[in-house]
């Protein structure tokens, strides 16, 4: 099954490439990434595509430490609705418990497991992937981003007791030492950070925990995503038709697979990659054309349809009564028997 995460964790791919010589379109390219979700921070892409772009920007400049240098530049503001509620909190602690909690909503191949000793607290990495671990890159950007995040929460003055790496040391230690702040151990059991089980106490300046409680609820309503293909599918189709650009081959860049492999999956499941768009399209029709000043043609681009016509087409059989009419308050008493797929509009 293809795990998704949400494309906000290359908003600095751009300008960490750059800054190694790179040319960051080129290499979205190589490993396959849609350039699109460089503009759209909510956009699910399937993390094999970013562990392939990590590693291939890495060999090609150089930079060993590529993935530090991407968890350097972002912060909170890269795990959107997940960094909302982890900075709401009242200790660190806590903010720590709700990020390990909500932290599969932005990635659901990671998962933080937080263990309270006396004098130390640890919080270890596990990123589902390739066996018999994920690629280097992939582990520095993601551990290095939960080391920002909680030094966000402190200040800059803060440094956890010990970093732990189970890979083999790099060539350049000290880039690790100065990143982290502590000492670091490589060849380690696992992947993790140790700091001091007083610093879980420490209040955060200007946390709501109302807001807090406010945001909890709207997550915890959202927090299951999709664990099967007709669910991941759903979730990508959803997104893209929001832009306009979604077609079954534009939804295989996200999962880094084929269309044929949707279409297998799909099939596998009893549905088909045409009538997830049909609902999509559904769903989303009714919103747009609540808008008397949204052009029809716009729509019919949005929605994917070859012709404003083909979506009046498609509108009836699927509500059983014209946009026009629909626009004015009119509804059909009952759903037609039998709508038309998306295929056939």
């Amino acid at each position: 099954m293809t795990d998704l995460v949400r494309s906000a964790g290359l908003s600095y791919y751009p300008e960490v490439a750059r800054s190694v010589g790179l040319d960051p379109r080129q290499m979205m390219r190589k490993a396959g990434l849609p350039l699109a979700c460089l503009d759209q921070p909510d956009t699910p892409i399937a993390v094999a595509g970013l562990r392939r772009l990590l590693e291939l920007s890495a060999a090609a400049s150089g930079a060993e430490d590529f993935g530090l240098r991407l968890a350097e530049r972002g912060g909170l503001t890269n795990f959107g609705a997940v960094g909302l509620i982890v900075r709401e909190q009242a200790t660190v602690g806590e903010a720590i418990e709700a990020f390990s909690r909500f932290i599969h909503i932005h990635h659901d191949g990671m998962r933080l497991d937080v263990t309270r000793g006396r004098q130390t607290v640890t919080v270890t990495l596990h990123l589902r992937g390739r066996q018999p671990s994920p690629p280097h890159q992939s582990i520095d950007m993601a551990l290095g981003s939960v080391h920002r995040i909680i030094q966000s929460l402190f200040g800059h003055d803060w440094r956890p007791q010990e970093v732990h790496l189970h890979y083999p040391p790099p060539k350049d230690r000290k880039r690790y030492r100065d990143f982290f702040g502590c000492r670091v151990t490589f060849n380690a059991e696992g992947d993790a950070i140790l700091l001091s089980a007083h610093d879980m106490e420490r209040r955060i300046p200007g946390a709501h925990p109302l807001i807090a409680t406010y945001l909890r609820k709207r997550i915890e309503a959202i927090e299951t995503r999709p664990a099967s293909w007709e669910g991941k599918v759903d979730e990508v189709v959803r997104t893209l038709l929001a832009t306009g650009d979604c077609t079954v081959e534009r939804v295989a860049e996200h999962l880094a697979c084929t269309r044929r492999t949707i279409h297998r999956h799909l099939a596998a499941s009893g549905t088909s990659f045409s009538a997830i768009l049909d609902a999509q399209r559904a769903d989303l029709v009714t919103q747009l054309i609540d808008d008397p000043g949204r052009p029809l043609g716009d729509i019919a681009v949005q929605l994917g349809f070859s012709a404003q016509s083909a979506m009046a087409r498609w509108f009836r059989g699927r509500f059983g009564c014209t946009i026009t009419d629909w626009r004015k308050g009119v509804r059909p008493t009952a759903p037609p028997a039998d709508a038309p797929s998306a295929s056939a509009a």
